[in-house]
């Protein structure tokens, strides 16, 4: 009844009335539409919502992120950084991956990042990682401060300049170590097996990265040895191949050990010049489980022995150098276990300057092989003698007559190793001991004192380096593999 009744009365209206009803109704609404938005435009502007908040109906799984940085920035008791919450923001979903190879990098750690492919850095030169809240070396570069002080793969740095690194990423860690040339840096640093840390002073130097380091062990056999994959690796190592090919060259042995890997571009560019074209030289493998196979592009097949050395340093691009020769050219490898790294990272870097690593996909090798924690096996395994891992031994610290320590049992292993044997390594330093430190520093052309400290101390792990170099089992076993192989 009620529609019947307005029906007809708008049927005996004059059509008069009808425009002026509608004309009316236009300008209310008019008014509520001006009314309304000036009321948003207020309630914008000075009510407890936040304009970030509009964006929650297109990405709805933010909405919980919105509300927490509005909140902080409304509510927390002293003026927030907003650029400081976004940035932990990232940085918490890069942890949150529980991947020690996915870091958020600010500009100061992202400049870093990228100095560390270039041409040349300052620092002490060791490429370090995050595992299990440990910062752990990986490698010292060859003929670096981090190399001459006798940091080795697998120490833990527990701090830098009294500052601790628990907890701390790689991109962090690296920003404390790193400083002028020149200028020192105090590491705390657990050796694996040792029963207490050691406090070490390293001064920074500039660490060019020449990678490629070359020369002939006999008249026949050379040794070339890869530090680490860097922006022109590829092209020294073929120049460095040519220089000893000229020089007679007729087998070689690779040696990567300490190899922390770098740059995919050149492990592909490097595995080619030994694997034949067409071979594989590792797989791409996406998070769909879809599987690329990368091949060798060499046209130019060597036909000069190859063999092979890898340690537990060895990891990422010069795993993925190793694993293509072993199982696409037949090539033997020595040594050690590999460091086991197998996935791939890409960096993408914002518009602030910092940026964002994160892995991307596995790499496996030629036969489908992942061996990410686990390593490459060598087909010869080979140890260094016991006394090339001996952990360090304080210069600041004296060891003299009655006294005993840890430290001075690794000097008496030390001073046996390089011929000064004090007849015993329980730490304890007696009247034996003392004969034997004389006799090396008569040796070393140092004040005979008896008493190891500062230079002194310096020089007998100088020596014990030199005394692994002299006597590398690793690299011995490679010439004898290789010397069979050229017969």
């Amino acid at each position: 009844m009620e529609n019947e009744d307005l029906n007809q009365e708008s049927a005996e209206k004059p059509s008069g009335y009808i425009r002026m009803k509608k004309f009316k109704f236009v300008m209310l609404l008019f008014f509520v539409v001006f009314l309304s938005a000036g009321i948003t435009t207020l309630a914008l502007a000075f009510g407890d919502e936040k304009a970030v908040n509009v964006g929650t109906n297109e990405r709805s799984e933010f909405s919980k992120l919105y509300s927490a940085f509005d909140t902080l920035k409304d509510k927390y008791y002293q003026e927030v950084d907003q650029d400081e919450l976004i940035n932990g923001a990232i940085n918490g979903m890069l942890d949150a991956l529980d991947d020690p190879y996915s870091d958020y990098m600010n500009v100061e750690e992202a400049k870093s990042f990228h100095d560390s492919i270039a041409s040349s850095f300052e620092g002490i030169g060791a490429e370090i990682s995050e595992q299990e809240g440990h910062v752990v070396i990986v490698s010292p570069l060859k003929g670096s401060p981090a190399e001459k002080a006798g940091l080795q793969p697998n120490d833990k740095i527990l701090s830098v300049d009294e500052k601790s690194l628990q907890g701390m990423s790689s991109s962090e860690a690296v920003l404390l170590i790193r400083g002028e040339k020149g200028t020192d840096v105090e590491l705390e640093v657990m050796r694996p097996g040792a029963e207490e840390s050691v406090k070490m002073t390293i001064t920074r130097d500039t660490i060019p990265l020449e990678t490629v380091y070359g020369e002939m062990i006999d008249d026949e056999i050379a040794k070339v040895q890869i530090t680490s994959f860097s922006e022109h690796t590829a092209q020294e190592l073929a120049d460095k191949l040519n220089e000893l090919q000229d020089e007679g060259m007729k087998g070689l042995v690779l040696d990567l050990r300490q190899n922390p890997g770098g740059l995919l571009d050149q492990a592909i560019e490097i595995s080619s010049l030994f694997v034949p074209e067409g071979e594989i030289l590792f797989q791409i493998e996406d998070r769909n489980g879809n599987k690329e196979e990368v091949e060798s592009t060499n046209t130019q097949s060597s036909d000069i022995p190859l063999v092979v050395v890898i340690d537990k340093g060895s990891a990422s691009a010069s795993e993925i150098l190793a694993a293509a020769v072993q199982e696409s050219a037949n090539v033997e490898l020595v040594g050690e276990k590999s460091f086991g790294k197998g996935t791939v990272q890409r960096a993408q870097d914002f518009s602030d300057g910092s940026n964002m690593k994160f892995t991307t996909e596995k790499w496996l090798t030629p036969k489908a092989n992942w061996i990410h924690t686990k390593g490459i096996e060598p087909n010869h395994k080979v140890s260094l003698p016991d006394y090339a891992s001996l952990p360090f031994i304080n210069p600041d610290v004296e060891l003299k007559l009655s006294t005993s320590s840890s430290q001075v049992k690794v000097a008496q292993q030390m001073l046996k190793a390089i011929g000064h044997d004090p007849e015993r390594e329980d730490g304890f330093f007696d009247e034996k001991t003392e004969a034997a430190v004389k006799a090396f520093q008569a040796e070393a052309e140092i004040e005979e004192t008896g008493v190891l400290t500062g230079p002194s101390t310096l020089k007998l792990m100088e020596e014990l380096r030199q005394q692994v170099i002299d006597n590398d089992t690793q690299i011995k076993k490679a010439v004898e593999v290789l010397q069979g192989k050229m017969k």
